[in-house]
């Protein structure tokens, strides 16, 4: 399992070497769709599918920190602003 901490610097890193790609899509999909608790999580698990083997670790993690962890905290808050920023092409 990768540390909850490097699943956002692993997530950062493959949205900002490839914004326009189904993994970076995917993976930003997620982190969207971990910060809405109330509407219960709702993301689509087949879409997994369409990540590598690592990038699925990635994601796991991400959801893993959502729960032991939780959503907001400071890091959580810099690493979606600058997956928003690379997403955007900002």
């Amino acid at each position: 399992m990768i540390d909850h901490n490097q699943a956002i610097a692993d997530t950062i890193a493959v949205i900002e070497a490839t914004p326009e790609s189904a993994a970076a899509l995917t993976l930003y999909a997620l982190v969207n769709t971990l910060e809405y608790d109330r509407a219960g999580r709702l993301f689509k698990l087949s879409k997994l599918g369409d990540l590598a083997p690592e990038q699925r670790r990635i994601a796991y993690a991400l959801m893993e920190r959502s729960v032991v962890d939780g959503i907001g905290d400071p890091a959580w808050v810099e690493a979606k602003a600058r997956i928003d920023r690379a997403i955007r092409g900002v």
